[in-house]
Order: structure tokens, then C-alpha cells, then sequence
């Protein structure tokens, strides 16, 4: 059985509007590429026709991702969160005992995944440490800085 991804409503959303751009958009561009750059003759020399060919494949290569990614795509429905414990799709605020700093993040599935953006993935090591703690808990995880300790501050939809 094919791996579940979890995305929330705004994930399956982008999800969709990549794919939709890439089969639309890009999978032409490249494909007007390739002409032009056939039209120059010798293929074996060609290094724009390589770079086109090679620009195709990797097009090619995340539509079939996408699509594989969309039939097994499960929905976190943000309206059923418990927020006695940390789940998927919670906002948790924390408190970084190590850095002395509280940040805010969004648990999300993988494919969502952007710390910068406060997206947390419920596979990192902070996500996985983090989900099922309860405020009040400090939780730890190992980084490549030792050991970190988060203290959960509040947990909301």
C-alpha cells in the first residue's frame, strides 16, 4: 500500500495549481524548446536540445509525482482538531528552551513542509516530538546543535 499524504485544505489546493501548471504551461514551453533547438541541426552537438530534453524529463518527472501524490492524498479537516494534544494541522506555539526564543508553527504533512513560512512537518524531528504533547509539556528531540528542548505554549486550529 502506496504511503498516505497528508496535506490541509490550502496544500491539496497548491498541489493542484502546480500540476494544472505544469501540464498546461510548462509541458508546451518545453516542448516548443525541443523544436527550436531541433531546427539547429546536429542533435549529437546540440547542447540546447540536451538542455531542453533534459528540462522535459524533469517536468515530466514531477507530473507523474503529483499525480501519485493527489491518489493518496488524505485531508486533515481543520474543523474536527482536538486541541487538547498536538496533532496534524494544529498551530502550536513553543518556547526553544536552547535559543531562549517562541516561535509559531503549523503542523502540516511533508509535502506542505516550510519552516521559513512556519509550516512544520509532522515527520521532522520537532514535529514528531511534538505531536501528542499537551501544553505545559517540554518535549526534546536531537539536532545536529544537541539536544533540543520545546516547551509547548498553547495549541490552536
Amino acid at each position: 500500500m502506496e504511503k498516505e499524504v497528508v496535506v490541509t485544505e490550502e496544500g491539496l489546493k497548491q498541489m493542484k495549481e502546480r500540476l494544472e501548471y505544469l501540464i498546461k504551461e510548462k509541458r508546451p514551453e518545453c516542448s516548443e524548446k525541443i523544436g527550436i533547438a531541433r531546427s539547429y541541426g546536429d542533435l549529437s552537438e546540440n547542447s540546447e536540445y540536451v538542455a531542453a530534453r533534459e528540462e522535459q524529463a524533469q517536468v515530466e518527472s514531477e507530473i507523474l509525482e503529483l499525480e501519485e501524490k493527489l491518489r493518496h492524498v488524505k485531508i486533515i479537516n481543520e474543523s474536527n482538531i482536538d486541541t487538547s494534544s498536538i496533532s496534524l494541522g494544529c498551530t502550536v506555539k513553543i518556547y526553544d528552551m536552547m535559543f531562549d526564543e517562541e516561535m509559531e508553527y503549523k503542523i502540516v504533512g511533508s509535502t506542505e513542509s516550510d519552516p521559513a513560512k512556519g509550516l512544520l512537518s509532522n515527520e521532522s524531528p520537532a514535529g514528531k516530538a511534538l505531536l501528542g504533547a499537551k501544553v505545559g509539556d517540554i518535549v526534546t528531540y536531537k539536532s545536529n546543535a544537541g539536544d533540543i528542548k520545546l516547551k509547548v505554549l498553547d495549541i490552536k486550529v
